[in-house]
């Protein structure tokens, strides 16, 4: 069965060196088989963390602080108003990395579809998107980025509830410069409270990731 834990949602203060910290302790205790499953809801103070494949250049100097981490893709941002999930699963048998993230993605939309909000996957491009609408072009909701080690996952999504526009305007996002980035409040305006968007996302991230081995 697996668990779930909100790491202090709202206030937007989690240190990503310390949760990464303990991402790696339920990685260890998941793939060893001594726990279930676990999913961490995390609110980061600001932070750009660099992926695999960030180029020096492409890192900002502003002053915000810029994590290298071994998950693929390049830079991403996280920060208060987004909802970062960190789901610490082991896959099932004949389960590859890309299966996963469809399976995260597929939760996020049933997720999205729920709130009246017609995202949508990008063929060749991670993550969630909303199609160009004739002003906009094509914009991300929900970064994916992830690492798999001991056939245990590590890292995972961010999903935007509030908006982050200036801090993503320091990066070219997830190095793709054709493409925007949009939030919930941005695409459904109202009172958006990110440990009720995480409640609401509990079922369909167990729906996607309670696997049978």
């Amino acid at each position: 069965m697996l668990t779930f834990e909100n790491l202090g949602l709202g206030r937007g203060d989690a240190d990503y060196r310390e949760t990464w910290d303990y991402q790696r302790e339920v990685h260890a205790q998941v793939s060893a088989g001594e726990r279930p499953g676990h999913v961490l809801y995390v609110e980061h103070s600001p932070v750009y963390t660099a992926g695999r494949r960030t180029l020096p250049e492409e890192k900002p100097f502003d002053g915000t602080p810029v994590v290298d981490v071994d998950r693929g893709g390049k830079i991403t941002y996280h920060g208060p108003g987004q909802l970062v999930g960190y789901p610490i699963v082991r896959l099932a048998d004949g389960m590859g990395v890309v299966d996963y993230v469809r399976k995260l993605e597929a939760a996020i939309l049933h997720l999205l579809t729920g709130y009246g909000i017609h995202a949508d996957r990008v063929e060749g491009r991670t993550g969630v998107w909303l199609p160009s609408d004739g002003e906009r072009p094509e914009r991300k909701i929900c970064a994916i980025g992830v690492r798999v080690s001991k056939r245990t996952t590590m890292h995972g999504f961010a999903l935007n509830v509030l908006s982050s526009a200036e801090a993503f305007g320091n990066i070219v996002p997830c190095g793709i410069a054709d493409a925007g980035v949009t939030s919930i409040v941005e695409e459904q305006p109202g009172e958006w409270d990110l440990a009720r968007v995480a409640e609401d996302l509990t079922p369909h991230l167990r729906t996607a990731l309670e696997f049978e081995n």
